[in-house]
């Protein structure tokens, strides 16, 4: 969980870094740098391989629900975002030309997926919380 809550926390000021701005809508929202579903299932999935073993089948099992998450993550919800962006355009101009009041107007939301630069952030992200995670379970 701890890969998930400071992927959610670290979007903020990467946010504010790249855009000047600060969006806390961004510690609830999917999308944005870096995956939080990425890193969550990569810091579990590394840590399954640490503590059960790289060649158990619960490992193989977490590699393949990770690289569906992330595959989803870049992929389906990415082309959704990507589709809501366009119908939010067409609403905008349906506004615009008075073909459609702003009583009726609902806008999607456009930021749902990543690029493959925030799930691979994602995934490096999850894979170095886990390996610190161990190191302090070790250690202490």
């Amino acid at each position: 969980m701890l890969g998930w809550i400071l992927g959610q926390l670290i979007k903020v000021p990467v946010e504010y870094l790249r855009h000047k701005r600060w969006d806390w809508t961004l510690l609830l929202s999917a999308g944005g740098m870096p995956s939080s579903h990425s890193a969550l299932m990569t810091a579990v999935t590394t840590s399954i391989g640490l503590n059960v073993g790289w060649g158990s089948p619960i490992f193989a099992l977490a590699i393949a629900v990770t690289a569906i998450t992330v595959y989803d993550a870049t992929g389906v919800r990415r082309q959704a975002g990507f589709h809501a962006e366009r119908i939010n355009q067409i609403v905008r101009e349906l506004l615009h030309t008075k073909k459609l009041e702003e009583e009726e107007v609902s806008y999607l939301r456009e930021i749902i997926g990543h690029t493959p630069g925030e799930a691979i952030a994602g995934v490096v992200f999850g894979v170095t919380i886990a390996l610190i995670v161990q190191w302090v379970m070790v250690w202490s």
